[in-house]
Protein backbone atom coordinates (compact mmCIF):
# COMPACT_ATOMS: atom_id res chain seq x y z
CA UNK A 1 0.00 0.00 0.00
CA UNK A 2 0.94 3.44 -0.95
CA UNK A 3 -0.31 6.98 -0.20
CA UNK A 4 1.25 10.29 -1.00
CA UNK A 5 -0.63 13.54 -1.29
CA UNK A 6 -0.96 16.47 -3.39
CA UNK A 7 -1.41 19.94 -1.55
CA UNK A 8 -3.70 22.11 -4.01
CA UNK A 9 -3.70 25.03 -1.61
CA UNK A 10 -2.66 26.14 2.56
CA UNK A 11 -6.46 24.69 2.98
CA UNK A 12 -7.39 21.58 0.16
CA UNK A 13 -4.95 18.71 -0.59
CA UNK A 14 -5.72 15.52 -2.68
CA UNK A 15 -4.66 12.01 -0.44
CA UNK A 16 -4.14 9.12 -3.41
CA UNK A 17 -4.18 5.77 -1.95
CA UNK A 18 -2.53 2.98 -3.94
CA UNK A 19 -3.28 -0.99 -3.09
CA UNK A 20 -2.04 -3.77 -4.22
CA UNK A 21 -3.72 -7.26 -4.65
CA UNK A 22 -1.58 -8.76 -1.91
CA UNK A 23 -2.80 -6.15 0.69
CA UNK A 24 -6.31 -7.58 0.94
CA UNK A 25 -5.91 -10.85 -1.16
CA UNK A 26 -5.19 -13.52 2.08
CA UNK A 27 -7.90 -11.63 4.05
CA UNK A 28 -10.52 -12.12 1.49
CA UNK A 29 -9.85 -15.72 0.73
CA UNK A 30 -9.63 -16.89 4.12
CA UNK A 31 -13.77 -15.11 4.75
CA UNK A 32 -14.62 -16.82 1.33
CA UNK A 33 -13.26 -19.96 2.61
CA UNK A 34 -15.93 -19.03 6.02
CA UNK A 35 -18.09 -18.54 3.94
CA UNK A 36 -18.26 -21.97 2.22
CA UNK A 37 -17.94 -23.74 5.32
CA UNK A 38 -21.31 -22.21 6.19
CA UNK A 39 -23.15 -21.44 2.92
CA UNK A 40 -26.59 -23.05 1.98
CA UNK A 41 -26.98 -23.59 -1.83
CA UNK A 42 -29.39 -25.82 -2.75
CA UNK A 43 -27.80 -28.94 -4.32
CA UNK A 44 -24.79 -28.81 -1.96
CA UNK A 45 -24.30 -30.12 1.23
CA UNK A 46 -22.99 -27.36 3.83
CA UNK A 47 -19.40 -27.29 3.43
CA UNK A 48 -18.91 -28.47 0.32
CA UNK A 49 -19.90 -26.10 -2.31
CA UNK A 50 -17.42 -25.35 -4.98
CA UNK A 51 -15.33 -22.42 -4.25
CA UNK A 52 -15.74 -21.00 -7.68
CA UNK A 53 -19.40 -21.08 -6.98
CA UNK A 54 -19.15 -19.11 -3.33
CA UNK A 55 -16.34 -16.23 -5.30
CA UNK A 56 -19.24 -15.76 -7.74
CA UNK A 57 -21.92 -15.20 -5.24
CA UNK A 58 -19.79 -13.47 -2.43
CA UNK A 59 -16.51 -12.66 -4.22
CA UNK A 60 -17.52 -9.04 -5.08
CA UNK A 61 -19.02 -8.14 -1.94
CA UNK A 62 -16.00 -9.20 0.24
CA UNK A 63 -13.69 -7.55 -2.22
CA UNK A 64 -15.41 -4.46 -1.75
CA UNK A 65 -16.04 -4.54 1.96
CA UNK A 66 -12.20 -5.47 2.92
CA UNK A 67 -11.18 -2.88 1.08
CA UNK A 68 -13.09 -0.26 2.54
CA UNK A 69 -12.13 -1.35 5.34
CA UNK A 70 -8.39 -1.05 4.58
CA UNK A 71 -8.94 2.40 3.56
CA UNK A 72 -10.56 3.45 6.38
CA UNK A 73 -7.45 2.48 8.67
CA UNK A 74 -4.59 3.87 6.04
CA UNK A 75 -6.52 6.88 5.87
CA UNK A 76 -7.04 7.28 9.60
CA UNK A 77 -3.46 6.31 10.54
CA UNK A 78 -1.92 8.30 7.55
CA UNK A 79 -3.99 11.67 9.08
CA UNK A 80 -2.73 11.11 12.83
CA UNK A 81 0.85 10.12 11.51
CA UNK A 82 1.17 13.69 9.40
CA UNK A 83 -0.79 15.81 12.09
CA UNK A 84 -3.31 16.66 9.39
CA UNK A 85 -5.76 18.72 11.03
CA UNK A 86 -8.30 17.78 8.64
CA UNK A 87 -11.97 19.45 8.30
CA UNK A 88 -14.84 17.33 8.08
CA UNK A 89 -13.81 13.99 6.90
CA UNK A 90 -12.21 13.05 3.48
CA UNK A 91 -14.41 12.86 0.43
CA UNK A 92 -13.50 10.38 -2.21
CA UNK A 93 -13.39 11.14 -5.36
CA UNK A 94 -16.19 9.34 -7.53
CA UNK A 95 -14.35 6.64 -9.88
CA UNK A 96 -17.35 5.02 -12.17
CA UNK A 97 -15.11 2.58 -14.21
CA UNK A 98 -12.88 1.00 -11.52
CA UNK A 99 -12.08 -2.26 -12.17
CA UNK A 100 -12.16 -4.67 -8.89
CA UNK A 101 -10.47 -7.45 -11.04
CA UNK A 102 -7.05 -5.20 -11.06
CA UNK A 103 -4.03 -5.77 -9.37
CA UNK A 104 -3.65 -2.55 -8.26
CA UNK A 105 -6.76 -0.20 -6.95
CA UNK A 106 -6.45 3.29 -6.60
CA UNK A 107 -8.72 6.04 -4.92
CA UNK A 108 -8.45 9.62 -4.50
CA UNK A 109 -9.46 11.63 -1.57
CA UNK A 110 -9.98 15.33 -1.13
CA UNK A 111 -9.37 16.90 2.11
CA UNK A 112 -10.47 19.79 3.58
CA UNK A 113 -7.35 21.48 5.78
CA UNK A 114 -7.99 23.81 9.14
CA UNK A 115 -6.18 27.00 8.35
CA UNK A 116 -3.08 28.61 10.59
CA UNK A 117 -4.30 31.90 12.70
CA UNK A 118 -2.76 33.15 15.54
CA UNK A 119 -5.50 34.58 18.16
CA UNK A 120 -4.97 38.19 19.66
CA UNK A 121 -6.80 38.67 23.28
CA UNK A 122 -5.00 42.06 23.69
CA UNK A 123 -7.24 44.44 21.81
CA UNK A 124 -6.41 48.46 22.53
CA UNK A 125 -9.67 48.93 23.23
CA UNK A 126 -10.52 46.54 26.38
CA UNK A 127 -12.58 44.25 27.33
CA UNK A 128 -14.74 45.41 30.73
CA UNK A 129 -15.16 43.06 33.25
CA UNK A 130 -18.43 44.58 35.49
CA UNK A 131 -17.87 44.31 39.14
CA UNK A 132 -21.62 44.38 39.81
CA UNK A 133 -22.50 45.60 43.51
CA UNK A 134 -25.87 45.81 45.29
CA UNK A 135 -27.19 49.36 45.94
CA UNK A 136 -28.98 50.63 49.29
CA UNK A 137 -31.72 50.89 47.19
CA UNK A 138 -31.75 47.35 46.30
CA UNK A 139 -30.81 45.91 49.23
CA UNK A 140 -33.70 48.18 51.33
CA UNK A 141 -36.06 46.56 48.97
CA UNK A 142 -35.40 43.02 49.02
CA UNK A 143 -35.79 43.46 52.74
CA UNK A 144 -39.00 44.67 52.26
CA UNK A 145 -39.71 42.03 50.06
CA UNK A 146 -38.95 39.21 52.76
CA UNK A 147 -41.04 41.38 55.12
CA UNK A 148 -44.09 41.39 52.56
CA UNK A 149 -43.30 37.44 51.87
CA UNK A 150 -43.43 36.30 55.63
CA UNK A 151 -46.06 39.03 56.69
CA UNK A 152 -49.87 38.57 57.05
CA UNK A 153 -53.30 40.15 55.15
CA UNK A 154 -55.36 41.80 57.78
CA UNK A 155 -58.63 42.02 55.68
CA UNK A 156 -59.96 45.86 54.87
CA UNK A 157 -63.24 47.24 54.64
CA UNK A 158 -62.86 49.66 51.37
CA UNK A 159 -59.73 50.00 49.21
CA UNK A 160 -56.61 52.72 50.40
CA UNK A 161 -53.59 53.30 48.08
CA UNK A 162 -51.24 50.08 49.50
CA UNK A 163 -54.00 47.31 49.51
CA UNK A 164 -53.76 43.70 47.75
CA UNK A 165 -56.84 44.00 45.81
CA UNK A 166 -58.35 40.35 44.42
CA UNK A 167 -61.02 40.73 41.87
CA UNK A 168 -62.22 39.12 38.56
CA UNK A 169 -61.23 40.92 35.13
CA UNK A 170 -64.11 40.75 32.78
CA UNK A 171 -64.58 41.01 28.63
CA UNK A 172 -67.39 39.15 27.52
CA UNK A 173 -66.46 39.49 23.53
CA UNK A 174 -62.86 39.06 23.79
CA UNK A 175 -64.29 35.78 26.53
CA UNK A 176 -61.86 37.27 29.16
CA UNK A 177 -62.07 35.99 32.79
CA UNK A 178 -59.50 35.67 34.91
CA UNK A 179 -59.05 36.53 38.53
CA UNK A 180 -55.61 37.89 39.85
CA UNK A 181 -54.02 39.90 43.11
CA UNK A 182 -53.24 43.24 42.10
CA UNK A 183 -51.49 46.47 44.00
CA UNK A 184 -52.21 49.69 42.27
CA UNK A 185 -48.47 51.05 41.84
CA UNK A 186 -48.49 48.54 39.10
CA UNK A 187 -50.88 50.38 37.46
CA UNK A 188 -49.79 53.37 34.79
CA UNK A 189 -51.78 57.06 35.79
CA UNK A 190 -53.18 58.14 38.60
CA UNK A 191 -56.16 58.17 37.22
CA UNK A 192 -57.05 54.39 37.25
CA UNK A 193 -55.32 54.35 40.83
CA UNK A 194 -58.51 56.77 41.62
CA UNK A 195 -61.07 54.53 40.29
CA UNK A 196 -59.94 52.20 43.23
CA UNK A 197 -59.55 54.57 46.52
CA UNK A 198 -62.46 54.06 48.23
CA UNK A 199 -64.11 51.05 46.46
CA UNK A 200 -65.43 48.28 48.00
CA UNK A 201 -65.88 44.29 48.16
CA UNK A 202 -68.78 43.84 45.35
CA UNK A 203 -67.95 47.00 43.17
CA UNK A 204 -67.03 46.84 39.32
CA UNK A 205 -64.69 49.27 37.80
CA UNK A 206 -64.49 49.68 34.53
CA UNK A 207 -61.30 50.08 32.77
CA UNK A 208 -59.62 50.39 29.55
CA UNK A 209 -56.31 48.16 28.57
CA UNK A 210 -54.67 50.66 26.34
CA UNK A 211 -52.31 52.74 28.67
CA UNK A 212 -53.43 50.05 31.82
CA UNK A 213 -49.92 49.31 32.34
CA UNK A 214 -46.48 50.15 31.24
CA UNK A 215 -45.77 47.06 30.97
CA UNK A 216 -47.32 44.33 28.64
CA UNK A 217 -46.17 41.68 30.53
CA UNK A 218 -48.53 42.97 33.27
CA UNK A 219 -51.43 43.03 30.98
CA UNK A 220 -51.04 39.74 29.97
CA UNK A 221 -50.84 38.24 33.66
CA UNK A 222 -53.72 40.01 34.21
CA UNK A 223 -56.13 39.31 31.18
CA UNK A 224 -54.47 35.63 31.05
CA UNK A 225 -54.24 36.54 27.28
CA UNK A 226 -50.69 36.20 24.98
CA UNK A 227 -47.87 38.59 23.99
CA UNK A 228 -49.44 38.94 20.26
CA UNK A 229 -53.10 39.17 21.99
CA UNK A 230 -52.37 42.27 24.19
CA UNK A 231 -50.07 44.21 21.89
CA UNK A 232 -51.64 46.91 20.88
CA UNK A 233 -55.15 45.98 23.07
CA UNK A 234 -57.58 48.46 23.16
CA UNK A 235 -60.95 47.10 25.03
CA UNK A 236 -62.88 48.10 27.84
CA UNK A 237 -62.68 45.54 30.49
CA UNK A 238 -64.38 45.39 33.82
CA UNK A 239 -62.83 44.34 37.37
CA UNK A 240 -65.04 42.84 40.00
CA UNK A 241 -63.54 43.27 43.42
CA UNK A 242 -63.93 40.41 45.67
CA UNK A 243 -61.48 40.56 48.45
CA UNK A 244 -59.60 43.76 49.99
CA UNK A 245 -56.39 42.75 52.41
CA UNK A 246 -53.72 45.14 54.03
CA UNK A 247 -50.15 43.44 54.04
CA UNK A 248 -48.84 43.76 57.03
CA UNK A 249 -45.18 43.54 56.99
CA UNK A 250 -43.43 40.84 59.40
CA UNK A 251 -41.08 42.00 62.07
CA UNK A 252 -37.34 42.09 61.46
CA UNK A 253 -37.04 39.84 64.10
CA UNK A 254 -34.89 36.81 65.00
CA UNK A 255 -37.68 34.73 64.59
CA UNK A 256 -37.71 35.74 61.24
CA UNK A 257 -33.91 35.54 60.37
CA UNK A 258 -33.84 31.74 61.61
CA UNK A 259 -36.60 31.33 59.00
CA UNK A 260 -34.71 32.61 56.31
CA UNK A 261 -31.03 30.60 57.25
CA UNK A 262 -31.50 28.75 59.97
CA UNK A 263 -30.87 29.01 63.63
CA UNK A 264 -28.72 31.95 64.55
CA UNK A 265 -27.02 32.31 61.34
CA UNK A 266 -28.25 36.32 60.99
CA UNK A 267 -29.04 37.47 64.00
CA UNK A 268 -29.65 41.42 63.34
CA UNK A 269 -30.99 43.54 60.28
CA UNK A 270 -27.41 44.70 59.54
CA UNK A 271 -26.41 40.59 58.94
CA UNK A 272 -29.56 40.23 56.86
CA UNK A 273 -28.63 43.23 54.70
CA UNK A 274 -24.55 41.94 54.32
CA UNK A 275 -26.49 38.47 54.07
CA UNK A 276 -28.75 39.78 51.25
CA UNK A 277 -25.83 41.73 49.84
CA UNK A 278 -23.51 38.83 49.33
CA UNK A 279 -25.97 36.58 48.02
CA UNK A 280 -26.95 39.01 45.42
CA UNK A 281 -23.10 40.21 44.33
CA UNK A 282 -22.73 35.47 43.88
CA UNK A 283 -25.50 35.99 41.32
CA UNK A 284 -24.26 39.48 40.05
CA UNK A 285 -20.48 37.75 39.17
CA UNK A 286 -22.13 35.13 37.07
CA UNK A 287 -24.09 37.58 35.01
CA UNK A 288 -20.85 39.58 35.03
CA UNK A 289 -18.41 36.60 33.72
CA UNK A 290 -20.92 35.64 31.28
CA UNK A 291 -21.08 39.05 29.48
CA UNK A 292 -17.17 39.08 29.78
CA UNK A 293 -17.45 35.33 27.81
CA UNK A 294 -19.93 37.05 25.29
CA UNK A 295 -17.64 39.77 24.12
CA UNK A 296 -14.56 38.05 24.04
CA UNK A 297 -16.34 35.43 22.39
CA UNK A 298 -18.08 37.50 19.73
CA UNK A 299 -14.84 39.95 19.49
CA UNK A 300 -12.45 36.51 18.61
CA UNK A 301 -15.41 35.55 16.10
CA UNK A 302 -15.10 38.97 14.21
CA UNK A 303 -11.89 39.81 14.74
CA UNK A 304 -9.60 36.85 14.05
CA UNK A 305 -9.30 36.37 10.29
CA UNK A 306 -8.80 33.67 8.43
CA UNK A 307 -10.02 31.71 5.28
CA UNK A 308 -11.98 28.26 5.23
CA UNK A 309 -11.94 25.89 2.43
CA UNK A 310 -15.32 26.66 1.91
CA UNK A 311 -15.87 24.98 -1.41
CA UNK A 312 -15.14 21.27 -0.33
CA UNK A 313 -17.34 21.98 3.09
CA UNK A 314 -20.21 23.02 1.64
CA UNK A 315 -19.41 19.61 -0.60
CA UNK A 316 -19.04 17.95 2.30
CA UNK A 317 -22.08 19.19 3.89
CA UNK A 318 -24.22 17.21 1.08
CA UNK A 319 -23.53 14.17 2.61
CA UNK A 320 -22.88 14.51 6.10
CA UNK A 321 -25.99 14.45 7.25
CA UNK A 322 -29.08 12.10 7.56
CA UNK A 323 -30.21 13.15 4.18
CA UNK A 324 -28.77 14.30 1.32
CA UNK A 325 -28.51 18.23 0.66
CA UNK A 326 -28.44 19.69 -2.46
CA UNK A 327 -25.64 22.27 -3.63
CA UNK A 328 -27.86 25.13 -3.02
CA UNK A 329 -29.04 23.84 0.52
CA UNK A 330 -25.43 22.86 1.51
CA UNK A 331 -24.25 26.41 0.32
CA UNK A 332 -27.43 27.81 3.09
CA UNK A 333 -26.01 25.53 5.43
CA UNK A 334 -22.86 26.34 5.38
CA UNK A 335 -23.42 30.11 5.46
CA UNK A 336 -25.52 29.60 8.67
CA UNK A 337 -23.23 27.75 9.95
CA UNK A 338 -19.81 29.21 9.05
CA UNK A 339 -19.28 31.76 12.16
CA UNK A 340 -19.82 28.52 14.74
CA UNK A 341 -17.26 27.20 12.80
CA UNK A 342 -15.01 29.83 13.11
CA UNK A 343 -15.63 29.91 16.80
CA UNK A 344 -14.77 26.48 17.01
CA UNK A 345 -11.39 26.20 15.54
CA UNK A 346 -10.64 29.64 17.89
CA UNK A 347 -11.90 27.52 20.51
CA UNK A 348 -9.67 24.63 19.69
CA UNK A 349 -6.69 26.66 18.90
CA UNK A 350 -7.02 28.09 22.58
CA UNK A 351 -7.63 24.90 24.10
CA UNK A 352 -4.75 23.73 22.46
CA UNK A 353 -1.99 26.53 23.48
CA UNK A 354 -3.06 26.87 26.92
CA UNK A 355 -2.59 23.34 27.19
CA UNK A 356 -6.61 23.48 28.57
CA UNK A 357 -7.92 19.70 29.50
CA UNK A 358 -10.83 18.18 30.68
CA UNK A 359 -10.66 14.70 32.59
CA UNK A 360 -13.37 12.34 33.78
CA UNK A 361 -12.59 13.27 37.33
CA UNK A 362 -13.59 16.80 36.77
CA UNK A 363 -16.21 16.08 35.08
CA UNK A 364 -17.49 13.91 38.10
CA UNK A 365 -16.16 16.00 40.72
CA UNK A 366 -18.52 19.12 38.64
CA UNK A 367 -21.44 16.89 38.69
CA UNK A 368 -21.74 16.13 42.18
CA UNK A 369 -21.04 19.93 42.92
CA UNK A 370 -24.04 20.90 40.63
CA UNK A 371 -25.82 17.80 42.85
CA UNK A 372 -25.33 18.86 46.47
CA UNK A 373 -26.30 22.39 45.05
CA UNK A 374 -29.59 21.40 44.05
CA UNK A 375 -30.12 18.95 47.14
CA UNK A 376 -28.97 21.93 49.65
CA UNK A 377 -31.83 23.67 47.51
CA UNK A 378 -34.68 21.60 48.77
CA UNK A 379 -32.90 21.06 52.48
CA UNK A 380 -30.94 17.98 51.82
CA UNK A 381 -27.37 19.87 53.35
CA UNK A 382 -25.31 17.05 54.28
CA UNK A 383 -25.57 14.13 51.64
CA UNK A 384 -22.97 11.56 51.92
CA UNK A 385 -20.23 10.75 49.44
CA UNK A 386 -22.21 7.39 48.09
CA UNK A 387 -25.37 9.62 47.44
CA UNK A 388 -23.37 12.02 45.51
CA UNK A 389 -21.24 9.17 43.39
CA UNK A 390 -24.21 7.35 42.61
CA UNK A 391 -26.16 9.88 41.22
CA UNK A 392 -23.75 11.24 39.71
CA UNK A 393 -23.35 7.86 38.22
CA UNK A 394 -26.28 8.28 36.61
CA UNK A 395 -26.22 11.59 35.40
CA UNK A 396 -23.20 10.48 33.79
CA UNK A 397 -24.43 7.76 31.77
CA UNK A 398 -26.34 10.22 29.73
CA UNK A 399 -23.51 11.12 26.90
CA UNK A 400 -25.58 14.44 26.28
CA UNK A 401 -25.35 15.61 30.31
CA UNK A 402 -21.83 14.44 30.24
CA UNK A 403 -20.74 16.20 26.80
CA UNK A 404 -22.93 19.03 28.21
CA UNK A 405 -20.97 19.52 31.76
CA UNK A 406 -17.31 19.07 29.78
CA UNK A 407 -18.28 22.35 27.93
CA UNK A 408 -18.96 24.57 30.99
CA UNK A 409 -15.80 23.54 32.54
CA UNK A 410 -13.98 24.54 29.02
CA UNK A 411 -16.21 27.41 28.99
CA UNK A 412 -14.74 27.84 33.05
CA UNK A 413 -11.37 27.31 31.94
CA UNK A 414 -11.47 29.74 28.72
CA UNK A 415 -12.79 32.55 31.43
CA UNK A 416 -10.36 32.47 33.55
CA UNK A 417 -7.76 32.46 30.84
CA UNK A 418 -9.56 35.33 29.34
CA UNK A 419 -9.25 37.07 33.07
CA UNK A 420 -5.35 36.23 33.25
CA UNK A 421 -4.42 36.70 29.89
CA UNK A 422 -6.70 39.75 28.01
CA UNK A 423 -7.23 42.90 27.78
CA UNK A 424 -9.39 43.70 30.52
CA UNK A 425 -10.51 46.32 32.52
CA UNK A 426 -12.96 46.61 35.58
CA UNK A 427 -15.85 48.83 36.12
CA UNK A 428 -17.95 48.70 39.44
CA UNK A 429 -21.75 49.24 38.84
CA UNK A 430 -24.79 48.64 40.52
CA UNK A 431 -27.22 46.36 38.82
CA UNK A 432 -29.46 48.75 38.03
CA UNK A 433 -27.17 50.44 35.65
CA UNK A 434 -25.60 47.75 34.39
CA UNK A 435 -28.68 46.78 33.18
CA UNK A 436 -29.14 50.20 31.93
CA UNK A 437 -25.69 50.06 29.83
CA UNK A 438 -25.54 46.34 29.05
CA UNK A 439 -29.34 46.19 27.69
CA UNK A 440 -31.05 49.76 27.60
CA UNK A 441 -32.96 51.21 29.61
CA UNK A 442 -36.05 48.99 28.99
Amino acid sequence: MNITRENIDALNAVVKVDIAKEDYNDKVEKILSDYRKTANIPGFRKGHVPMGMVKKQYGKAVLVDEVNKLLQDALNKYLTEEKLDVLGNPLPKPQDNLDWDADKLSFEFELGLAPEFDVNLKPKKAFIHYNIVAGDKMINDQVENIQKQYGKLVSQKEVAKDSEITGIFKNEEREIENTVTLTLDKFKGKATEKKFVGAKAGDVIELKTKGLYDDEHELMHALKLGHDDVHGLDINVTFTITEINERVLADLDQELFDKLFGKGVVTSVTELKEKIKEDAEKQFTQQSDQKLLNDVTEYLVENTKFDLPSVFLQKWMQTAGEQELSEDQAKEEYEKSEKSLRYQLIEGKLITDNDIKVTMDDIKNHAKNMIKAQMAQFGQMNPTDKELEDIAARVLSNQEEARRISEQIISQRLLAMYKEKANIKTKEITYDDFVKEVYGDK
